[in-house]
């Protein structure tokens, strides 16, 4: 078994219950934002991880049953028969590759408002449903039990019908029934399934059972199940009852799948857990106690770390999400000892917000996530051009540029990649180095590797380009990467022409300011319209820097668009714990000579805040300058070369990273293909 590889134990079979997996790559449960509403894309996204080389590829959660449906968020679905086709696609286009297929059986209870089906949700006892829906779950009785129990059973049938090999019974995050009737906050029943622990677990431990009956004979079961919740004594400790009740039911399930919970621990981001395996901690003690494997998650993507957790028997399955969707080929890339390749994940999560915001899932990393059946796009293939005596010019090495470069030469272009800096990274040499951001720096890191080992690339760094050098260059394809730069005048959604600025106002900064000007001092107001994470950690950079510094937002929440990152409590409750005085539900309306004046977005009602200096992070302009240049030498003048003329990224329209890293591999794959059309598959 690969000899010569020193990572060989990762791809050592391994049988769980009745089946085996061909290796130790487990992508266990995730959201994609596709699920029942967009089948084909689902079915396509799971089918490249297992072509990818993962030996077991898991659907999202799967709804069991009308009175457990999550509209308008599109997870699985597995009501009855009429699901099944769809879920056999999946299984048949998995196994096509050699991998397992798995299921998440899910019956959400109190987290799910039932918007769809309007039937009143349900759970251990009378409590109020997640999200603030007016709506409460009602307590179950005896009978709903029962029928509850059935449910899981006629599921499995189906799941084992449609061709699955793992079946999970869920009881994690604080999203499912199971987890909610172990909890004491939420189960104060006095009957047999209420009170003691062994009362609590009891539903979970007859589910397993009951499903174990009806399909163990061929499928593996599987439990999923959050292990501590990061409350103290507030909530499920792994130290106290969370390993209880892995001796409990430790004989029952052939695999355990264990985490932390809620999903924003378990999915944490980077700024706040740093290091890959940070769940090893909570999660370690399960292997000294069942015999069956083990699969965790810690957003693994060295291969190093990972032997590491089989080797000390910390896990026997590498567990992974996020790991998974940057790099959907990352075990086929360890197998080959392609360590160089792999696009590690940098735990942004911009692939969590989209299953928050309703939308297909996408990744900073992996332009081509979500696009697999929708434009037919292959992460690590890029479809080759017949022009390839035809030139292209990239110019901005940031990370649409970058990413636009890279695609280029893998359909067979040569290029030249042209930098006004010293160093390629565009904006994310900024971003990195503010705090929490340091694996940012990733997304250049990958494409610049790649690049620079190809032979296809001509990289020109601190190289000034004119239009005019342009143009009297020849180039047939010219893609403008330019970037962005932040506005000072406060200009965005709250202010749309901007805030008034006296003559004798204190000084108004940007966010690139911070960066370069390492003098701010005294009392410093950040001025956040922007909602994202750059408010919130220019703040946090000005404390270290030792600044007296105030937030003022239009949002009810610092940061407000970090819910769908999950990180949005963390964000408001470091920047309160660092000193930071925060302003909700302001405006800023004008900036005078002693400081600036705050405006209730409600009734309007001014006042004023004294300061020495404000940091605007509202909106940003292109750096289209060249392109405009470009587009008005070239409009009227047919004596020239340029046939292709585009902006991509953020000197197209300033956004996230990943829509920049999109736009510039939109560009080159349209690049004669009519990929620029806006046309996809529905």
């Amino acid at each position: 078994m690969l000899p010569n590889n020193p990572y060989a134990c990762l791809f050592e079979p391994l049988a769980i219950g009745p089946v085996t997996a061909k290796n130790r790559f487990y992508q266990v449960p995730h959201c994609t934002g596709l699920g029942h509403g967009h089948p084909k894309a689902e079915v396509a996204l799971r089918a490249m991880k297992a072509e990818g080389g993962w030996g077991v590829v898991c659907t999202q959660e799967v709804e069991i049953h009308p009175s457990s449906e999550l509209t308008p968020y599109l997870e699985g679905r597995l009501w009855d028969d009429n699901d099944v086709p769809m879920h056999r696609d999946m299984t048949d286009a998995v196994h096509q590759h050699g991998a397992l297929a798995g299921i998440e059986l899910v019956h959400n209870g109190q987290h799910a408002a039932n918007l769809a089906s309007r039937v009143a949700p349900m759970g251990p006892a009378h409590r109020p449903v997640d999200l603030y829906h007016p709506v409460q779950a009602r307590a179950m009785n005896l009978t709903d039990i029962k029928n509850f129990k059935q449910w899981h059973v006629d599921a499995a049938l189906r799941s084992k019908k449609a061709g699955y090999d793992i079946i999970y019974v869920y009881a994690g995050h604080n999203m499912a029934t199971l987890m909610h009737f172990l909890l004491p906050r939420y189960n104060d029943r006095l009957d047999a399934y209420g009170g003691s622990l062994e009362n609590r677990a009891r539903l979970l431990k007859e589910t397993l059972m009951d499903v174990k009956e009806a399909i163990g004979d061929s499928c593996a079961v599987a439990l999923r199940m959050a292990v501590d919740e990061l409350m103290g004594d507030a909530g499920l400790q792994a130290q106290d009852e969370g390993a209880q009740l892995v001796e409990m039911l430790a004989d029952i399930p052939d695999l355990w799948d264990v985490n932390i919970s809620g999903w924003d621990n378990d999915s944490a981001t980077a700024r706040f857990e740093p290091n890959e395996g940070y769940q090893e901690k909570y999660t370690a003690f399960v292997k000294s106690i069942v015999k069956q494997p083990v699969v965790g998650v810690g957003r693994f993507t060295s291969p190093n770390a990972m032997v590491s957790q089989i080797k000390r028997g910390v896990l026997d399955f590498i567990g992974a999400a996020r790991p998974s969707i940057a790099d959907p080929f990352l075990p086929n890339k360890i197998r080959n000892n392609d360590i160089e390749s792999i696009r590690e994940c940098i735990g942004c999560n911009i692939c969590v917000s989209s299953d928050n915001v309703v939308a297909p899932i996408r990744c900073t990393q992996n332009p081509t996530m979500g696009e697999e059946w929708k434009r037919g796009w292959h992460p690590e293939i890029s479809p080759p051009s017949i022009h390839t005596n035809e030139t292209a010019l990239v110019i901005g090495a940031g990370p649409s540029g970058l990413e636009c470069a890279l695609q280029l030469t893998r359909r067979g272009y040569n290029v030249v990649l042209a930098e006004s800096k010293k160093e390629t990274g565009g904006r994310l040499l900024f971003e990195s180095q503010l705090p929490g951001l340091s694996s940012y720096i990733r997304v250049r890191d990958y494409r610049y590797q790649q690049l620079i080992t190809s032979t296809q690339v001509e990289l020109l760094l601190d190289n000034h380009l004119s239009a005019d050098d342009v143009i009297d260059a020849s180039i047939d394809h010219v893609f403008t990467a330019t970037g962005s730069h932040w506005l000072n005048d406060g200009r965005g959604r709250q202010y749309p022409t901007g805030v008034n600025v006296d003559d004798n106002a204190i000084p108004c900064y940007t966010p690139e300011d911070v960066f370069s000007n390492a003098t701010l001092a005294g009392h410093v107001v950040v001025y956040d319209d922007d909602h994202y994470y750059m408010g919130g950690v220019i703040a946090e950079q000005l404390c270290a820097q030792g600044c007296s510094v105030s937030l003022v937002t239009p949002a009810g929440v610092v940061s407000a668009w970090t819910e769908h990152t999950l990180e949005q409590h963390k964000i408001q409750r470091l920047l309160l714990r660092s000193g930071v005085v925060v302003h909700t539900s302001k405006g800023l309306s004008d900036v005078t000579a002693g400081g600036v004046v705050l405006e209730c977005v409600y009734s309007n009602d001014k006042s004023t805040l004294n300061a020495d200096a404000v940091i605007m992070v509202s909106s940003r302009a292109p750096n289209n300058a060249l392109y405009e240049s470009l587009q008005n030498k070239t409009s009227g003048d047919a004596n020239h070369s340029v046939r292709t003329l585009l902006a991509v990224g953020d000197c197209l329209a300033p956004s996230t990273v990943a829509a920049a890293v999109y736009s510039g591999h939109l560009a080159a794959r349209g690049l004669h293909a009519d990929e620029d059309s806006g046309l996809f598959r529905r």
